[in-house]
């Protein structure tokens, strides 16, 4: 029993720390297990925009040789928070974060005037209206 606990801990131990890879140059984090790659560039923290603007902004990146980024959607911006911690509640790796509301591609299905959002400081999540500016960080598939 004492085995299999120590191999299931070197286990978790060995990729837990991999999660999250960053390309400085690239200015782009990677998710090895969501298999999706992020922007993390100054844009990242110094560009607020609405909702449509967000969506094509994502659409017309061009960022690390990549050209295929879109605005993220509800689950995968959400699954990217981490509130077990505050300002920010994110992974350490990404370098470009505000502690405030990013767009998420998800439209609420009851009032299409608004999208959802997280906050970056305790990994909230809201609507918003789509006329509002908010953060935006891009995402595309690493497949």
């Amino acid at each position: 029993m004492k085995k299999s606990l120590f191999l299931l801990f070197v286990f978790v131990s060995l990729f837990a720390g991999d999660r999250f890879v960053r390309d400085d140059v690239k200015e782009i984090v990677t998710d090895n297990f969501s298999h999706l790659m992020w922007q993390d560039n100054s844009d990242a923290k110094s560009i607020k925009m609405s909702w449509d603007d967000s969506v094509k902004y994502c659409h017309n990146l061009t960022l690390g040789g990549y050209d295929d980024w879109r605005l993220a959607n509800f689950n995968e911006l959400f699954a990217l928070a981490d509130r077990s911690k505050n300002a920010p509640a994110i992974s350490m790796v990404f370098i470009n974060i505000m502690l405030g509301d990013y767009w998420t591609s998800t439209t609420f299905a009851d009032d299409t005037s608004k999208a959802w959002a997280v906050l970056f400081y305790n990994g909230d999540d809201f609507l918003m209206d789509k006329t509002k500016s908010l953060y935006v960080r891009c995402v595309r598939d690493t497949n």
